[in-house]
């Protein structure tokens, strides 16, 4: 069972609402400093008070998540993004400024509270108090999308189906099927495309007017400092997607070209790329969601027990929503429950392979959650994304030599290890195309809807355009962008997944030459947390932080070389 951290400064049965809250608030900052170790209580009083306002909106998150109909949920959400927040907001950028002014804070420990203290100083570079009404505003107004695309189903035969449930038509191999399905897919995002492009256009504006209140000339510079991105700039970016576009582009459209010629085809439609070339039917790894965690669980456990054992847990507490169904948000994440010290994992399985790799990668996030779950201040567990994704990427590609716990027949086996490290090759153009629409969005912030899709199909065709012939579909093609949840909900989270991919890959080259050690050096980089910097904790995975054209050539072909092995 889990063991939630016990409470030794704020009240255990503390009810979440300002009124509770703001006498604690005023306490910390009332509070004298007289020595270093009294500073250190300062700090760990302070987390102890964050890790119960996180985790109490993890859940208002997750709740309403599972279900975006109800009005009480959402209600629930809201009154913490507009009534605790706000009024947290003007507080902690005060205890930031007691901390960074007391006379002991040289005295810390530099080891130990210099990343931390970089990401307090910057914040308080960014902070404007006329940004607080915005940022709330922008925080109810992103959860619109949740509720717009939750709501989106279509009907194939007698049946409704969530569109997450009817993608996996597109498996099938009637090629009509997969074109009746998808046309129906597209013709349900495309209703509600005015109403997507007129909230993004709101969202863009808000995120617009915090940036120039905070100095910026635009959101993307703001972002960039925002996240904390210490170790990398624009231009690094820029060199990195022209490095995907000469190096792993080529790769893909040589596998497009084969997968053209084994189905006989003049032309690859949209339709056409999803279904298995062998002519064979769509990989069915498992049957239900129960089903879904009983297998993650063995897959885990024989690569190391202790990674099975943390996934039990969750499943004996309840801590998985996996199955797909309306009302219900799209996508998946792994949320970290601050105070519990594990996660939740929410997807919209549809029992297919990419939930597999879904439930794979989520569970690589669970493990980092349990890993930092005893690091001494919750500022130490909030890892940068580089970080976050390398723990989900690696578990994905670390665990396929044990998919045979999904796959009995061998034959499905190889074509799911095929698969995957396709689609690891398939992501890098998908983040290079997202990562630099985004990085033109916010850098011609008026732009038209019209001048937007000019820009989405200028970024997205030299990247190969999903290797598709969209001649037939010009409007499907201009509107991809707004199946992409990040840029409505968390912009510029993005980048982070190609060069996380490119760690993984690495990790897992490492994994393969050696399991034991490969396996410790990934399991020691996630227990630093968010204590080193990304530089020194891909290092401690055996790895570089490097996404340079070179070391992305030579991942590339090391995935090539696997898969012709396979």
């Amino acid at each position: 069972m889990i063991h939630k951290k016990t409470r030794t400064y704020i009240p255990v049965n503390l009810e979440i609402k300002w009124e509770t809250l703001e006498p604690i608030y005023k306490e910390l900052l009332a509070r004298p400093i007289n020595s270093v170790e009294e500073l250190e209580q300062w700090l760990k009083d302070g987390s102890e008070l964050q890790a119960a306002l996180e985790e109490d909106f993890a859940w208002r998150y997750i709740r309403m998540t599972c279900d975006t109909n109800s009005e009480e949920l959402l209600a629930s959400f809201q009154y913490f993004a507009t009534e605790i927040e706000p009024n947290t907001a003007p507080y902690n950028n005060e205890l930031n400024k007691k901390l960074v002014d007391s006379e002991f804070v040289d005295k810390l420990s530099e080891e130990k509270f210099y990343i931390m203290l970089r990401a307090v100083k910057k914040s308080l570079e960014l902070f404007r108090e006329e940004n607080i009404p915005l940022q709330t505003e922008i925080q109810v107004e992103q959860q619109k999308y949740q509720s717009i695309t939750g709501a989106m189903s279509v009907h194939i035969g007698e049946k409704e189906y969530t569109l997450e449930q009817a993608s996996v038509f597109l498996k099938d191999t009637d090629r009509s099927k997969r074109q009746e399905v998808w046309e129906k897919i597209t013709a349900r995002r495309l209703q509600e495309k005015t109403v997507l492009d007129t909230l993004f256009d709101h969202l863009r504006a808000l995120r617009h007017k915090v940036a120039l209140n905070a100095g910026f000339e635009n959101f993307r510079d703001y972002m960039f400092q925002a996240l904390g991105r210490f170790d990398y700039t624009p231009q690094d970016c820029y060199a990195f997607h022209a490095a995907i576009e000469t190096e792993i582009v080529p790769i893909l459209r040589e596998q497009a070209e084969k997968r053209k010629e084994a189905l006989g085809l003049d032309a690859l439609k949209p339709w056409d790329m999803d279904v298995d070339v062998s002519g064979k039917p769509a990989l069915k790894p498992f049957n239900s969601g129960a089903e879904l965690v009983e297998k993650s669980i063995q897959c885990f456990s024989n690569i190391n027990r202790y990674l099975g054992e943390r996934l039990e847990i969750m499943k004996d507490n309840n801590l998985f929503d996996v199955e797909s169904r309306k009302g219900k948000a799209p996508g998946g994440y792994n949320y970290p429950l601050s105070e519990t010290g594990a996660p939740f994992i929410f997807m919209n399985s549809a029992n297919t392979f990419r939930d597999l790799t879904t439930m794979v990668h989520e569970g690589g996030h669970a493990v980092h959650t349990f890993l930092t779950a005893d690091l001494e201040l919750n500022d130490f567990k909030h890892c940068p994304s580089e970080v976050a994704e390398l723990a989900s990427m690696s578990m994905e590609l670390i665990s396929m030599d044990n998919w045979d716990v999904y796959f009995e027949n061998e034959e499905d086996l190889k074509r799911a290890k095929r698969d995957q490290l396709f689609d690891v090759l398939k992501t890098l153009p998908w983040v290079a195309v997202v990562d630099q629409f985004q990085h033109w969005i916010y850098t011609n912030p008026d732009h038209t809807d019209t001048e937007r899709t000019e820009a989405w199909l200028k970024i997205y065709e030299p990247f190969g355009a999903g290797f598709a012939d969209w001649s037939e579909h010009p409007q499907a093609e201009q509107n991809l962008w707004q199946k992409q949840l990040h840029i409505f909900e968390v912009p510029f989270y993005y980048i982070e997944y190609g060069m996380a991919q490119l760690g993984a890959i690495a990790v897992w080259k490492n994994y393969k030459e050696n399991p034991e050690k490969g396996l410790q050096q990934y399991l020691d980089a996630l227990k630093l947390g968010y204590t080193k910097t990304i530089t020194e904790i891909y290092e401690t995975a055996g790895i570089k932080f490097d996404f340079s054209a070179g070391y992305v050539k030579e991942l590339a072909e090391f995935v090539k070389a696997e898969m012709d092995k396979i």
